[in-house]
């Protein structure tokens, strides 16, 4: 089934915000949710990637009981009940050992470096929402129910790749990098220094300073070749539009 506005729309949210209110049912209040911010990434498959410690009060709920939503909205809009707003309900489940965990926990620690030093605070541990459907809000109005396979999309990319590509640039192209930021209307602060941490089919993600912004390709790429000439193009001149930060 092609994408249609809708859908398209609640992709664009589910790319550009790093962080949400997660909703867990409360052990100690049992029946009632309990609410509380997490930033995210997404996966291999296009799903959250969420870093929790045990002793916290969301791990405990989701542990007693895995259903669970994430709230996603543009909280740099002035109305924000006039503005897009997107749900993620699905189940939360701790990653075990292996190389999807590994691959999950190298990007979230790129886009997230502070958390490297968590697990000598507390016993945090990588999890993952797997989608059972999402609810998308454009505005009064315009309400929609969508299938994960609506929503979601496998990253073209798998993790050595991706790394690859952000590896490269960073070392090789920061330039370009600090260019596309220029290009896409986000201003770079004296003293930091962009750093690509992500990379799919749709765009990139660069990371500035404490701040994730996301730039969207001009047209979708199908693969590696068609990847790098698209970077290649967007130093050279202008780039996808802004698709906004976190």
């Amino acid at each position: 089934m092609p994408p249609t506005p809708a859908n398209a729309a609640a992709r664009h949210l589910l790319t550009r915000c790093y962080d949400g209110v997660l909703a867990t049912l409360s052990v100690d209040v049992p029946g009632y949710p309990f609410g509380s911010v997490v930033p995210y990434c997404l996966d291999s498959a296009g799903r959250p990637v969420i870093l929790i410690a045990a002793i916290a009060q969301h791990t405990r709920n989701a542990r007693a009981d895995t259903r669970a939503s994430l709230t996603l909205f543009d909280r740099d809009q002035p109305d924000l009940q006039a503005s897009a707003r997107l749900t993620y309900l699905g189940d939360v489940e701790r990653l075990a050992p292996g190389a999807a965990h590994d691959a999950a926990a190298a990007r979230y620690l790129r886009f997230f470096p502070e958390a490297e030093t968590y697990d000598r605070m507390h016993d945090f541990a990588f999890h993952v929402i797997r989608p059972r459907r999402l609810r998308y809000i454009g505005g009064f109005g315009e309400i929609h129910w969508f299938e994960p396979d609506r929503v979601l999309r496998e990253n073209l990319f798998d993790g050595a790749a991706e790394r690859g590509i952000v590896d490269h640039m960073n070392a090789d192209h920061a330039d370009a990098v600090r260019h596309y930021c220029a290009q896409a209307g986000f201003a770079v602060a004296d003293g930091v220094t962009p750093r690509l941490v992500g990379c799919d089919g749709e765009g990139i993600n660069i990371r500035l300073g404490a701040r994730i912004v996301r730039i969207g390709f001009p047209e979708p790429v199908t693969d590696m070749r068609a990847v790098r000439a698209t970077l290649v193009a967007m130093a050279r001149s202008g780039v996808g539009g802004r698709v906004e930060t976190r």
